[in-house]
């Protein structure tokens, strides 16, 4: 909230009171961030119903490239889309492997035999990149679709997530995330939605804005 300045008081006298209690704010702040000390791979939950969230977990994936880090990325639904985010991964193939394991939507293969094997398949990828300690981040893309619609067991899920190497990173995304998951996570993001062109306006997915 701004600093509003009483009736009365000068120029100088309001300018002195607010670097007063801005050196009042970081000293509390210093104080806080003094009890922060662990350090520790986390595993990350980005659901709900709004757009953005493997859009934010790609940014995520982009700054720890920009620190050096090596990143796995497994997709788990979206199949061979020719999307922005894997031109641009496919560039740094000695920081990031990714893999499209999944054949679309449900509604798109209308063969829940299919998805299942899809999933597996794409769990099994999930696995190989997890228990490999060159990765220092692994993102697992719309998994929480997969585990919605019970094409994986949820518990063998969260075991090997939370049997994963301390300073492994992973992201998980997709609606809908399952309880046993959000309990076991560190950081769990929920995008809520307001407005969306595709509901409202009838606009259709888009290049460089869905994929």
């Amino acid at each position: 909230m701004a600093l509003k300045r009483p009736e009365g008081m000068t120029d100088e006298e309001f300018i002195s009171r607010a670097n007063e209690k801005a050196r009042k704010k970081k000293a509390a702040r210093d104080k806080i961030l003094a009890t922060k000390t662990i350090e520790k791979g986390l595993l990350i939950v980005h659901t709900g119903p709004g757009k953005g969230k493997s859009t934010a977990a790609f940014g995520m994936v982009f700054r720890a490239l920009g620190n050096g880090m090596k990143v796995g990325v497994v997709q788990f639904v979206k199949g061979n889309w020719e999307t922005g985010e894997r031109a641009v991964l496919e560039k740094f193939p000695d920081q990031c492997v990714i893999r499209s394991m999944g054949e679309g939507f449900t509604w798109e293969t209308q063969d829940r035999e299919r998805d299942i094997a899809a999933a597996k398949g794409a769990w099994a990828m999930a696995q190989e990149m997890i228990n490999d300690p060159s990765f220092d981040m692994v993102l697992l893309d719309e998994l929480n679709i997969c585990l919605r619609y019970d094409y994986l067991d949820i518990a063998e899920v969260v075991a090997v997530l939370q049997a994963r190497r301390e300073m492994l990173h992973v992201i998980v995304t997709g609606r809908n995330a399952k309880e046993p998951l959000i309990e076991a996570a560190d950081l769990v993001t929920e995008m809520g939605q307001i407005k969306h062109p595709f509901r409202e306006q009838n606009v259709k997915a888009q290049v460089g804005v869905e994929f």
